[in-house]
């Protein structure tokens, strides 16, 4: 008998699966079934959010054209209250939406047609990324003191690893948790040059089957955060054909 799945990650993982097309759903709920996950279906956006709601999720793996409900909308709903990670699957050809998709918050994404063994192997490294649920979401009551051990200060940005907490100039800015992820590879290393592929390792992971588009967007998600012209950065620029780099200098 070989029918255990690879790993112990996903044995008791909880997948939302937001899928309208039968063919798929009946495919994925046996495949992933097989795999050790429980499977919750939704077939269209609304549905969506009303089970994520109650089922609690530890993945949501989210098709981009539904009925009722775009999977755009419902990824940036579950995005106001969670950080629970979200694959979007996208149809070939659909470049722009999958950009959307990765703007509004999704961790990674998938392009139909795909191969069970790709799409598994990329919900376990996305588990295998994701902090438990209490370490998730900071609380609004934390607050960054100068004394913070560990407490990034880099050009006016104040980040606190411990807390999750950003400040830009004194304000307080919310990131995503890839985006914090990001902020904070920069900065430590501020002054010097990360490659694409450095980044894309720290951050990711060794195991990240995506391109290269998913670390763009995150750079301009944190420029417009950051920088006070996003369309002329001067804290993250870019060295053409080899990655980035963190300007200002460690204080």
């Amino acid at each position: 008998m070989n029918g255990q799945p690879e790993g112990d990650e996903t044995s008791q993982s909880r997948v939302l699966l937001v899928e309208d097309d039968e063919s798929f759903v009946d495919a994925l709920v046996i495949g992933l079934g097989r795999e050790g996950f429980e499977v919750i279906v939704a077939r269209d956006g609304n549905e969506a959010l009303k089970l994520f709601a109650s089922s609690d999720p530890d993945l949501v793996l989210l098709d981009l054209m539904l009925p009722r409900l775009s999977g755009i909308d419902v990824c940036r709903s579950i995005r106001t209250k969670s950080r629970v990670p979200i694959i979007m699957v996208t149809a070939k050809g659909t470049e722009i939406d999958t950009v959307v998709g990765l703007e509004v918050g999704a961790d990674d994404y998938v392009t139909k047609p795909y191969r069970l063994r790709e799409l598994v192997a990329r919900m376990r490294a996305v588990l295998r990324r994701t902090p438990p649920e209490d370490e998730r979401s900071p609380s609004a009551n934390d607050s960054v003191t100068s004394e913070a051990t560990g407490v990034l200060e880099v050009g006016g940005i104040h980040v606190d690893p411990d807390r999750h907490l950003v400040f830009v100039r004194g304000e307080s800015v919310h990131l995503r948790r890839k985006e914090f992820e990001l902020l904070g590879l920069l900065m430590e290393n501020a002054g010097r040059l990360l490659t694409r592929e450095v980044l894309i390792d720290r951050v990711w992971g060794s195991d990240y089957f995506g391109d290269t588009k998913t670390l763009d967007v995150h750079i301009r998600r944190l420029r417009n955060h950051i920088e006070e012209d996003p369309s002329s950065p001067e804290l993250i620029t870019t060295i053409r054909g080899v990655g980035y780099r963190f300007n200002a200098p460690r204080v």
